[in-house]
């Protein structure tokens, strides 16, 4: 869990994946997002296709720590593996260093678990050696859906388990605390997306609440909301290092 009272803005940052999303984004749009990725050094910088990821891998050029997603699937799942699969290995051709696929919600729904296992196993290998992130749009989901999915996720590898993709209504706190519980003690990081308004409060009760990384467009309102969300009480005042003694 990222310990808040240690955190400066700029450490911050470094938990959240900022992203520039519709389907009409130009590009322009995508090297100002990227400056603001250079800028605050945010963990990640996303497009809604790899399409755009070129351009993102020239404008990140010198940053190597900052990972370069993209979507997969969006915003159902519903394609074939095979087909996931091939989009997954031609954005990692291209430059992504991380892609969040959304898992078959519908086979999920229908307990069609070796469906949606294999499929999970075909992501996995065919994202290296990206960042893996699954989303499982939680939203359409029961809490004994979402703990399934998330045992599902730790079984096969995957490195996170997101919330949502932000195309639909965001994350619940108890939909994400069931994450957490079925997670605790796996290596699986938590991702938390899509939530909705006031996104400064949010983003940092999910973070107290056990979240890794915040994916949003509001990232740079929500670092620039620091100072703010600590003088109001809902993140911890920052605990400087104490000088060693001589």
């Amino acid at each position: 869990m990222i310990d808040l009272s240690k955190q400066d803005a700029k450490g911050l940052a470094r938990v959240f994946d900022y992203s520039v999303l519709p389907k009409n984004t130009t590009e322009a749009e995508i090297r100002k997002g990227c400056a603001l990725t250079r800028q605050y050094e945010f963990a990640a910088f996303y497009s809604a296709s790899a399409y755009w990821t070129p351009v993102i891998k020239e404008e990140l050029a010198g940053y190597p720590h900052i990972e370069i997603g993209t979507g997969i699937a969006f915003p159902w799942g519903a394609a074939p593996s095979a087909v996931k699969a091939y989009e997954v290995e031609d954005a990692v051709r291209r430059g992504c260093t991380a892609v969040d696929m959304v898992l078959n919600i519908g086979a999920l729904k229908d307990k069609r678990y070796e469906v949606v296992r294999e499929e999970l196993k075909d992501f996995v290998q065919a994202a290296v050696p990206a960042v893996t992130k699954c989303i499982l749009e939680v939203c359409f989901l029961t809490d004994e859906e979402i703990a399934t999915a998330c045992r599902l996720i730790h079984e096969t590898g995957v490195q996170y388990a997101k919330t949502s993709s932000g195309q639909f209504e965001g994350p619940g706190l108890e939909q994400f605390l069931v994450m957490v519980k079925t997670l605790e003690g796996t290596a699986v990081k938590l991702k938390v997306a899509g939530v909705k308004f006031p996104r400064p409060q949010n983003a940092y009760v999910f973070l107290l609440a056990g979240a890794d990384r915040i994916g949003t467009r509001d990232a740079p309102a929500i670092i620039d909301a620091l100072d703010q969300m600590r003088q109001l009480g809902i993140v911890p005042k920052l605990k400087l290092p104490q000088p060693l003694t001589p």
